[in-house]
């Protein structure tokens, strides 16, 4: 009882309010303001919040919100213990179908590769002109172009 007259209350003060935000022409808050205080009032006509209320002190509702917690939990633990078996739920499903169907899959060896199947190999870098010792000289210029 108490708590649909606290919402009427609120209901009829966000009305006021409202009526207020459009008498200084803000029209657009106005109805949003008349919307939000229209909530409250109708959740005590619909007996949303009777409904709160009786729930709110049941011993009977808080136990059937810790038995939802409790499956809850449950169903995330298993979850997590299905992903970390590893593989996705393609491969699960694939590895049930041949399980169920008695089928072995062959073992095949990977095929050796022959001399005209490997690829060729890259040609070696062109020596530079001043030899090995300007290596960094690319760098350098690089690093040089922008005053490092």
């Amino acid at each position: 009882m108490i708590a649909e007259t606290v919402c009427s209350a609120a209901a009829v003060a966000g009305l006021g309010i409202a009526a207020v935000t459009a008498y200084r022409k803000r029209y657009l808050a106005a109805a949003r303001l008349t919307a939000y205080s229209l909530v409250p009032l109708g959740l005590v006509m619909t007996g949303v919040v009777e409904w709160l209320a009786d729930t709110a002190f049941s011993p009977t509702a808080w136990a059937g919100f810790g038995v939802l917690g409790a499956a809850w939990a449950l169903f995330a633990t298993t979850r997590a213990v299905e992903r970390r078996r590893g593989g996705t739920r393609k491969d699960r499903k694939a590895a049930a179908r041949a399980d169920q169907s008695g089928a072995v899959a062959p073992t095949a060896s990977a095929p050796s590769l022959s001399q005209g199947s490997r690829p060729a190999a890259r040609p070696a870098a062109a020596p530079r002109a001043q030899g090995g010792a300007d290596d960094f000289s690319d760098i350098e210029a690089i690093l040089k172009k922008h005053g490092i």
